[in-house]
Formats: structure tokens, C-alpha cells, sequence
């Protein structure tokens, strides 16, 4: 259909695509930084064994050395009766208070090597131990192994560290503590490789003196900052035979290697601070979100497919055991909005005429067509065929005008690219003898389904849609009597005031106000019609497009009903809620779950990954063969299920964000038509199936 109403005024919004295809890439940037600061990406986890020793130069027990060339280096070691306290890792948010408690209290100082990535985690500790007047040294920015690391994390081991500190203190230093070393001689093979880079960027580089050499002597101590750390150091400041217990730099006598950041540095310090309390906030939530959208989903999966059995054992007791159901035989008014239907208009209303239900009246409302679709519809010469023209004004005042020119009481409305199988009329209404039932839904399958996104599309279809159907109706909360097979009463649609034009989703609004009268709406799988699908992407988007922001606007437009009772009360609390939870929420996080999911593929525990996601198919396997047999389909077309949500379900969540998007900056959209091949009866045409009333109940 087309429309030049209320909503056909400006194109969707394009800019936000833009802000999308920035976020993404910093959320991917955020991931990988985050991997690569858990050594997860590019990682330097374990230390090489040693192919050779240090030189002999620097194989004195100094712990205190600067490499001059391949070869050579000059050492140091503290004077005697001086020890020089260093304390490894953090700052940890429990024992760095402690530790720095403790050294006041015997009015000592010491040098921190701390991690890079800790500092900007922890920026007011590092303040705190900077203006006690202890040193500061690197002790590379994740504790990754610089001597097996790759040239790059080498770099931004020791870079990023200049940065944090930088942007938690307002310092640099170029004092530096080599990850997983500690007495000098343990800078060996790799590691010397990497003492003599840092060395080459001005680091001095401090290892421990050996533990056999006495305090009194000059040492410097190599402790954690942990439990174990604090009670080492506690027993040597308790030590009477060593008279001060300084800094590095202070025992060797030497000007301070920490020194005041540059106004640059520091802005880039606080940027990186931010970027990775991002960073590790974003990962973190993923991870809760990765793990209650997985729940959420399989949890989704089987209760709707536990009510689905439900549906199917309350229809089938109805059938045996309802005599009271009275057999439903009323004249029916049936209405064919169509513009520019000439595809498939003749095998539409063909194949009403086939039907088994004879006393048909049916009104095809040619809305403004520029092809033959009306001449197509006369040229039947079926006397039950009336075709009413009328100028191009939309769908709903197309059905509008169908209501005025209906004679009957019962009311079907079907798309002009719908083929009807020859009992599916007369199944359709026969719920309708319920008096509380003011709509009733029809079983949709794909035509088209030749293509692999028409497969896609047939999956969707049986699993998504049909499927969900029987789960609104056990919770009395249908949302959707679709546009291409629906019966109505027409007291019901008079009492609601006519098919409004106040969304793009005309039957979703239609049947939420239906709720709301105390109407209910139910499915009949009995009634089985083939509709023409999208069969190209473009076309796809645009539909589900149009289909996704016009259930946003009857949500809206209803949402009142979550606090109605009755009914509308249940509608609204039941329907309002999963659509928003499952067709929007959802959605709207999938693709940066998606994202984290194929971070933890690529980059985390693989095989836990893998495990979660072939669980996840596990079940939405299960749970589309079930749907495929209640439907009486092939199980053959499962293979497509793994490709549908690798690309088909990544568009659909991009189709919630645009619409959602949309909604929210308030954009009024056109109506966009979907090109017509007359393609809805190729299935049956080329591949017949049993029909569902030829088979025994499930």
C-alpha cells in the first residue's frame, strides 16, 4: 500500500547512522583494549626461559643498573646501614592504606612499582603515596613479561604507565621494575633484550639485592602489597641495625627520577583514565548483559514453546469436548486493499473465490493503482467480486472505505499479495462463535521461500511468529491480527471507532484497541494463507522497518493499558511488556552483546564461548523443529537457522535501532510499498504440503 497521510511527511533520519558507526568502533575499541590490558589480545602472559646469562658486567649483585650497550652496564648498590623499601603491583585499594600507614608510623619511605593499569583504576591512592613522599616507579602498565612481549606492547607497556601516572598524580618517572624478575641475575635472555630498551628510553632499572646479604649491609627489599608484603616489611623496620629506610634514588644519592608531568601529559593521563574506566566498566556490563540476554533468550525459546503445547492441548479439547462452539456459517465481507497489486491480485482473489465458504462478498478498494490492478480484479467476472476506486489516501481509509461498502456482519481483511487455501475462510471464523472474540488471526506461511532469505523469512515466520501467536493466546495478550489474514466482528471494529490511521502499523494498532474495548483477539492455525515476502534486503529493511515503528507507535498510543483492568488490563501487563522487553530492549543491546560474544570467540575462553553459543543454537534448533512440526513443515529447511542468525538477525536489531531512533527525534515516515513479483502461491505451486486439516492434532 501506499500513503500520503499523516505520516508521509519526511524521510527517516540518516545522521544517527553516523553516531552508530561511531559507537560501534569505540565499543570495539573499549573490548580490545580491555583484552589486551588482560593479555588477552597481543598477550605476554609467561616469561621465556633463559638461553643465556646476563653479561658479566652487571653480574655483580647490584640491584640497581643502567644498560650502556649490549654487554655492559653500570651498577649500584645502597650504602651501609641504608635499605630501600620497594613494594611491587598495585596500588591495591586495601593494603597500599596499610602499608603507607605503616611507614609513617616508623617515618620511613619507600618506592611503589606500580602497574600502569592499577594506577588509573586507583588515581587518589597514587596521589596519596606521592604526596607522603614516597617514590614512584613503573612496574609496566599490566605486568605483562616485556622480554617475550612483541615490540608494540613493549612500547605501551611502558608508555601507557608514563600516561597513568601522569594523569593520577601529575608525575612521570623513569624508574622501572622488570615484571616476574628479581635479584639482578634474573635479567637474563629476553629479559636483558628488554632492560637494555628501557634503558635506551632513560629508565634506570632496579632489581632486589640478594636475600643473603644483611639489611645492615645495604639492600633493597622486593616486597608485594599484599598480607605477606606488609608483615616482610614490618620485620625489617624493626630492624635496629639498619639506620634509615629510604627511596632509590635518596639511598644512591641521586636527583629524583619522578618528576612533574607536562600540562600535555596530564590531559592525556586523565583521558586514559576515563577511556579505560570505560573500558572495563562497558566489558564488565557486557559480560552481566551477554549473560541475562543468553538466559533471557533461551528462557523466551522454551516458554514459548511451552505454551505452545499448551495452545495445542486447549484446541484440541475444545474440538472434542466445546459443543457449545457452534458451527459458523455467517455471510462474510471480505476486503482487498490493493495499490499497484497487479502481480498478484488475480491469484488473491482467485483463490477467495475458490473457497469453501461460498457466501463471500468480496470488495477489492483499488486505493488511487496506476496499473491494472482494478481492470484485473472486473475482468473475473465473478458476481461476489466488487472493485471500489478511490483516490491514493493509505491503507487504513482504503479499509475505511471497505467497511462503509460492507454488507455483512463478519469482516476479513486480507493483503492483495495473500493466497488463501480453499478451507482457510471458513476456519478462519469459526473461533468468532465466541461472542468475547472480537479478532482472530490466520496461519501466514512464505510463498517465496525458494531463496535463502526466503527460507530465512519462513523461519521467521514459523518460529516467530506463528509460534508466538499460540503463546499470546494462552496469555490472552495478542498484539498482532496481521494485515494479510484476519477476521473481525464488525460491531467490534464499530465500537472502537474504524480502523485508525494513526500509526504505520495499522493492524497491530487495530487489534491493541480491540484489548482495550474487552475484545479478545485468538489464533486459528487451521486457516492457512500464503503471502508474497520481501526478496531482497532492500525491501526487507523497508518493510520491517515500517513494521517495527509502527508497533512502537501503537505501543504508545495504548500504553495505558498497563494500567487498565480486565482485558485490556491483561493485554497491557502480558503483550506491552514482552514487546518491550523482547522486541525492543533486546534488540537494542543484541548487536554489542553480539560484539562482546565474538570478542570472547576470538580473544577469551574459546571453547567456553563456543560452548554457550552451540547451547544456545542447541535450543533454538529444538525449539524451530518443534514449530516446524506443528505446522506440518519440512524439518529440512533447519540448516538455514545457524546462517539466519550469523547475518538475518543482525539486521533486524539494526531495523529496532533505526526505528527506535526515529521514534525518539519524533520523524514521521512514508509508506513504503514493497515491489510485487505475484509470487505467494510458488510454494504451492511447486512443492505442495499436507494440509494441517488433513492431520491429526499434535
Amino acid at each position: 500500500m501506499s500513503g500520503q497521510g499523516r505520516h508521509a511527511l519526511r524521510h527517516p533520519p540518516r545522521r544517527h547512522w553516523l553516531l552508530l558507526l561511531l559507537i560501534l568502533p569505540i565499543v570495539a575499541a573499549s573490548l580490545l583494549f580491555e583484552g589486551w590490558t588482560t593479555h588477552e589480545v597481543d598477550g605476554s602472559r609467561t616469561r621465556q626461559a633463559c638461553t643465556r646469562p646476563i653479561p658479566r658486567s652487571a653480574d655483580n649483585g647490584d640491584p640497581v643498573l643502567r644498560v650502556t650497550g649490549a654487554g655492559t652496564a653500570e651498577t649500584a648498590q645502597m650504602p651501609f646501614r641504608t635499605a630501600a623499601l620497594t613494594f611491587d603491583g598495585g596500588p591495591d585499594p586495601v593494603w597500599t592504606p596499610r602499608l603507607l600507614d605503616l611507614l609513617r608510623a616508623h617515618h620511613a619511605h619507600a618506592t611503589f612499582f606500580l602497574y600502569g593499569t592499577q594506577a588509573a583504576r586507583h588515581p587518589d591512592l597514587v596521589r596519596r603515596i606521592h604526596e607522603a613522599g614516597h617514590e614512584i616507579g613503573s612496574y609496566t602498565y599490566t605486568g605483562g613479561d616485556l622480554g617475550s612481549a612483541s615490540a608494540l606492547r613493549a612500547r605501551w607497556e611502558l608508555s601507557l604507565t608514563r600516561t597513568a601516572l601522569a594523569g593520577a598524580a601529575g608525575v612521570t618517572t623513569r624508574l622501572l621494575r622488570l615484571p616476574h624478575t628479581t635479584t639482578a641475575d634474573t635479567l637474563c635472555g629476553a629479559e636483558w633484550t628488554a632492560a637494555q630498551h628501557a634503558s635506551d628510553q632513560g629508565y634506570l632499572l632496579v632489581a632486589a639485592t640478594p636475600s643473603t646479604r644483611r639489611p645492615p649491609l645495604g639492600v633493597v627489599r622486593q616486597y608485594s602489597q599484599t598480607a605477606l608484603g606488609y608483615q616482610e616489611a614490618e620485620k625489617l623496620l624493626t630492624d635496629p641495625e639498619v639506620g634509615r629506610f629510604t627511596t632509590v634514588t635518596d639511598g644512591l644519592e641521586r636527583p629524583s627520577l619522578v618528576t612533574p608531568a607536562s600540562l600535555l601529559e596530564r590531559v592525556q593521563g586523565s583521558a586514559l583514565i576515563r577511556i579505560q574506566s570505560l573500558g572495563h566498566t562497558f566489558a564488565r556490563a557486557m559480560t552481566w548483559a551477554l549473560g541475562i540476554a543468553g538466559a533471557l533468550g533461551i528462557l523466551r525459546l522454551v516458554v514459548v514453546a511451552f505454551l505452545a503445547r499448551v495452545h495445542v492441548r486447549r484446541r484440541h479439547r475444545h474440538r472434542s469436548g466445546a459443543p457449545w462452539l457452534r458451527k459458523v456459517t455467517d455471510p462474510v465481507t471480505v476486503l482487498v486493499p490493493a495499490y499497484n497489486e497487479e502481480a498478484g491480485i488475480g491469484a488473491t482473489v482467485r483463490s477467495l473465490l475458490a473457497s469453501t465458504h461460498r457466501d463471500l462478498q468480496i470488495l477489492v478498494i483499488d486505493d488511487g493503482s496506476t496499473d491494472r490492478t482494478a481492470e484485473i480484479a472486473r475482468g473475473l467476472g465473478d458476481p461476489r467480486v466488487t472493485v471500489v476506486q478511490q483516490p491514493n489516501s493509505g491503507k487504513p481509509n482504503a479499509l475505511g472505505t471497505g467497511l462503509r461498502y460492507a454488507r455483512h456482519e463478519i469482516i476479513v481483511v486480507v493483503d492483495a499479495d495473500t493466497v488463501f487455501e480453499p478451507d482457510a475462510l471458513h476456519q478462519l471464523i469459526q473461533p468468532l462463535a465466541d461472542p468475547t472474540i472480537g479478532a482472530v488471526s490466520g496461519n501466514t506461511k512464505v510463498g517465496n521461500r525458494g531463496g535463502l532469505l526466503g527460507r530465512w523469512q519462513h523461519l521467521e515466520y514459523v518460529l516467530g511468529f506463528n509460534l508466538d501467536r499460540r503463546m499470546f493466546e494462552v496469555l490472552e495478550c495478542m498484539p498482532t491480527v496481521p494485515g494479510a489474514i484476519g477476521a473481525f466482528r464488525r460491531d467490534a471494529l464499530t465500537a472502537i471507532g474504524g480502523i485508525s490511521d494513526d500509526t504505520l502499523a495499522e493492524d497491530t494498532d487495530l487489534t491493541m484497541a480491540l484489548w482495550r474495548a474487552g475484545r479478545r483477539a485468538v489464533y486459528e492455525e487451521r486457516a492457512v494463507a500464503w503471502t508474497e515476502v520481501p526478496s531482497s534486503f532492500r525491501q526487507l529493511w523497508r518493510q520491517r522497518y515500517r513494521w517495527c515503528y509502527g508497533t512502537l507507535q501503537s505501543m504508545w498510543k495504548h500504553r495505558h493499558a498497563l494500567i487498565e483492568v480486565g482485558p485490556a488490563g491483561r493485554f497491557g501487563r502480558r503483550g506491552l511488556t514482552y514487546l518491550a522487553l523482547f522486541q525492543i530492549v533486546l534488540p537494542l543491546f543484541a548487536p554489542v552483546v553480539d560484539v562482546f560474544a565474538l570478542y570472547g570467540l576470538c580473544f577469551g575462553d574459546t571453547p567456553q564461548a563456543l560452548g554457550v553459543w552451540l547451547g544456545f543454537l542447541a535450543v533454538q534448533m529444538a525449539t524451530a523443529a518443534y514449530a516446524l512440526r506443528l505446522d506440518h513443515e519440512r524439518l529440512g529447511v533447519l540448516w538455514a537457522l545457524p546462517l539466519q542468525l550469523f547475518f538475518y538477525r543482525q539486521l533486524l536489531y539494526l531495523v529496532v535501532i533505526q526505528s527506535v531512533v526515529t521514534a525518539l527525534l519524533g520523524t514521521r515516515l512514508t509508506w513504503h510499498r514493497m515491489h510485487r513479483s505475484g509470487t505467494a502461491d510458488q510454494h504451492l505451486l511447486g512443492e505442495p504440503v499436507p494440509h494441517p486439516s488433513t492431520l491429526s492434532s499434535k
